[in-house]
């Protein structure tokens, strides 16, 4: 691929690698692919990422130039460097789990995604997908589209300076009382769901 391609950085908030995290992660990483993006597949847990704050990475809002943690630049620089960026991850008590929080709080840090009069983030595209286990009908469904929407897209994305930023939320994660070829056509239609939110952001 040339020098000259899109990046989009898709990153895996799941521990597990044979989830239904990873494989929607993976789905949209190759309709990104296929749309002409190179594709940096960040997977939090098999990179080792630690998601616990520490002093070293506390912002100092006297100093936006303040030097944090090598692994924090090594994955701000990830960011900076990525045109799109596809969060993928489960919806664990109405929030992200504790694994993507922590990549926010540490890497999106005061100084490297926010705090200059110049956003580092301007220009970029963002689409959080996340995976909830109750039905889109449920009556507690509306917590998970403020959670992606006000919490993640308003709170996160446009705070840091990314007004083009999308969000899905994927319902029924869990396939609840489908078997076999059923259960098979459910999941289908989640990826697609998502490739086709992929093929929104981009358009």
């Amino acid at each position: 691929m040339s020098e000259t391609e899109p990046t989009a950085l898709v990153v895996v908030g799941h521990h597990r690698a044979g989830s239904l995290t990873a494989a929607v992660a993976e789905r949209a990483a190759k309709r990104l692919a296929d749309r002409g993006y190179r594709v940096d597949l960040l997977d939090l847990e098999r990179e080792g990422f630690d998601p616990r704050n520490s002093v070293a990475d506390e912002p100092d809002y006297s100093d936006r130039d303040k030097r944090y943690s090598d692994e924090v630049h090594a994955h701000i620089a990830r960011v900076h460097a990525a045109d799109v960026i596809v969060p993928v991850f489960p919806v664990w008590w109405y929030g992200t789990p504790a694994l993507l929080k922590g990549w926010i709080d540490r890497v999106w840090n005061y100084g490297l995604a926010y705090g200059r009069s110049k956003s580092p983030m301007a220009g970029k595209r963002m689409l959080w997908i996340g995976l909830a286990g109750l039905a889109e009908d449920d009556p507690l469904s509306e917590l998970t589209r403020d959670l992606l929407d006000k919490t993640l897209r308003i709170g996160v994305s446009q705070y840091c300076g990314i007004p083009g930023a999308h969000t899905l939320a994927l319902y029924d994660s869990e396939g609840q009382d489908l078997e076999g070829e059923a259960r098979d056509r459910h999941y289908e239609a989640l990826f697609a769901k998502a490739e086709a939110a992929v093929d929104a952001l981009l358009d």
